[in-house]
């Protein structure tokens, strides 16, 4: 962010002349990042709303959209504000208000009250409370309460489910509660807002063709690379647990209700504001619809700038070009942090496809069948990845690799079953670093790997990455010249190493254009 730019949430204090500059220009860059209420008609808005400017003496700004409801203000029926990606700034920072959104996001208060996300971030229910209010205006219950009625708003605008199931679908514990919190934030009854949307029981658009199955679509900020995540996501396919064909990619949720499928549609859009990702989920507990939701954000990488991140490389000579032939590139996260820490210590020193394979195999002899409602659901998805636990017993023994590699998984698995590491986005991202390299046979490729992916660390590199090297001279420069060329890029590039990481990775990704895959051709320990 620039240095004109208002303050980011995580501060306590945001610039009003700043934000009222963004408000007047109308400049989405900052959706997301700030809130403005305006007092005269007791709404809030996002900074780009197409409504005419309100007058400067009666706005005030909030930092997240639960501040803005504390208030006592009502969501704008025109911008939608509480429908926005969320700020970039979260995972920039790494600091406690980004990881406890990640985690409101994921529905733990819903599941755990305030005291299990005040664990997962290691403080106190109080001290946790009292931090968040300073810093994004409300606490945690405000902040959940907040995020169920958005994604009430959703269900009821863009599927025909019952009422009465949006409600538990967007983690509210009861009808009533679930009334009364659309009425105060939206000025509406739930039958007025799906009323507005045209839908009754039977529509099409977003209709339930069987129970939980829901097609929603996910807000990311343009421009939206959607072909280069696809071709990423297809070239790490695993068969068993992941599908692409087409345009779509499809993989199996293990969820904390039950198992569920997700099949995303990454067809390029020409969308010049917010990009609306199509997303189906096949769910068999409606309660998991907002876990889902976070963990394929995640996945999508949906909270990036890619405005910002043009702007910050568009003078260097190695990712400029590149960012200008791919815009809106990001990257790929992980919908579930120890299954890709595990998959990422199966790669070590192999190929891609000799990855793939031995996971696949994994999958096939361990991992979890989908139960018979959700087996014929996509073609090819059998299985959730193996349990943590499962593979701690079995990893350094029964599994085709060298016996090194099996051990650091085992201890790997081990360490995550019992929960010594927690890659859930809610620990301090440089503690989990340290416990993972403390594990025999995990070094400081695959630490870095597992914050890049799974813990959206968006200022990683790996210098020593054969994939960057390769990269590079494919690029036209000398393999003898690329230390001395990424130690002079490299501190340029902060604070968003991770997006110049993938820039160089994604000159090496395959076209994809069938649902077979071509043979991998990248060496050892690349992406």
């Amino acid at each position: 962010m620039s240095s004109s730019a208002p303050t980011a949430p995580g501060a306590p204090v945001l610039d009003a002349e700043l934000c009222y500059r963004a408000v007047r220009s109308r400049d989405r860059r900052f959706d997301g990042m700030f809130w403005t209420a305006v007092r005269t008609t007791g709404i809030y808005c996002r900074p780009s709303c197409p409504a005419r400017t309100p007058a400067y003496g009666n706005v005030t700004f909030h930092p997240s959209a639960a501040a803005a409801q504390g208030a006592g203000f009502r969501a704008c029926k025109r911008c939608l504000p509480d429908a926005t990606p969320g700020s970039p700034e979260w995972d920039v920072a790494g600091e406690l208000a980004g990881r406890a959104m990640r985690l409101i996001g994921d529905g733990v208060v819903d599941r755990e009250g305030v005291p299990g996300l005040a664990e997962r971030v290691g403080y106190t229910p109080r001290h946790l409370t009292r931090l968040l209010t300073a810093e994004l205006g409300a606490g945690p219950l405000a902040l959940a309460r907040a995020r169920r009625a958005q994604t009430a708003r959703t269900l009821l605008e863009s599927t025909t489910l019952p009422i009465t199931d949006v409600a538990f679908a967007a983690g509210f514990s009861s009808v009533r509660q679930f009334n009364a919190t659309v009425r105060e934030v939206y000025a509406a009854s739930p039958g007025e807002l799906r009323g507005r949307a045209g839908l009754v029981a039977g529509d099409a658009p977003g209709a339930a063709g069987t129970a939980g199955t829901l097609t929603l679509r996910l807000a990311v900020r343009t421009p939206f690379a959607a072909a280069a995540m696809l071709a990423f996501l297809a070239y790490h396919v695993v068969p068993g647990m992941e599908v692409v064909d087409g345009t779509t990619y499809a993989r199996t949720l293990d969820l904390p209700h039950g198992p569920g499928i997700v099949v995303v549609d990454l067809a390029e859009t020409g969308a010049t504001d917010v990009a609306q990702v199509p997303v189906t989920f096949h769910l068999l507990d409606l309660r998991d619809t907002t876990a889902a939701l976070e963990r394929v954000r995640r996945l999508l990488d949906g909270d990036a700038d890619p405005l910002a991140l043009a702007e910050h490389f568009a003078g260097d000579p190695v990712v400029a070009p590149l960012a200008a032939a791919t815009p809106g590139l990001r990257v790929p996260g992980a919908v579930d942090g120890p299954e890709l820490a595990l998959r990422a210590v199966v790669g070590q020193q192999v190929s891609v496809t000799g990855a793939r394979t031995v996971t696949g195999r994994m999958v096939a002899s361990y991992g979890v069948p989908l139960p018979p409602a959700l087996r014929d659901v996509v073609p090819g998805l059998t299985h959730l990845f193996p349990r943590p636990a499962t593979l701690a017993e079995v990893a350094d023994v029964d599994l085709p690799m060298p016996r090194a590699r099996g051990r650091a998984l085992a201890g790997l698995a081990g360490a995550l079953a019992d929960g010594t590491i927690r890659l859930d986005r809610g620990p301090d991202r440089d503690d989990v670093r340290r416990a993972l390299v403390a594990l025999p046979g995990i070094g400081p490729w695959t630490a870095d790997y597992v914050a890049l992916r799974a813990l959206g660390h968006p200022d990683v590199f790996l210098p020593t990455d054969i994939g960057v090297r390769n990269a590079l001279v494919g690029l036209g420069h000398d393999a003898t010249a690329v230390p001395a060329l990424l130690a002079s890029a490299e501190p340029g590039w902060r604070p968003w190493r991770s997006y110049a990481l993938l820039y160089l990775w994604n000159t090496l990704m395959p076209v994809v254009d069938a649902p077979v895959l071509p043979a991998a051709s990248l060496d050892p320990e690349g992406p």
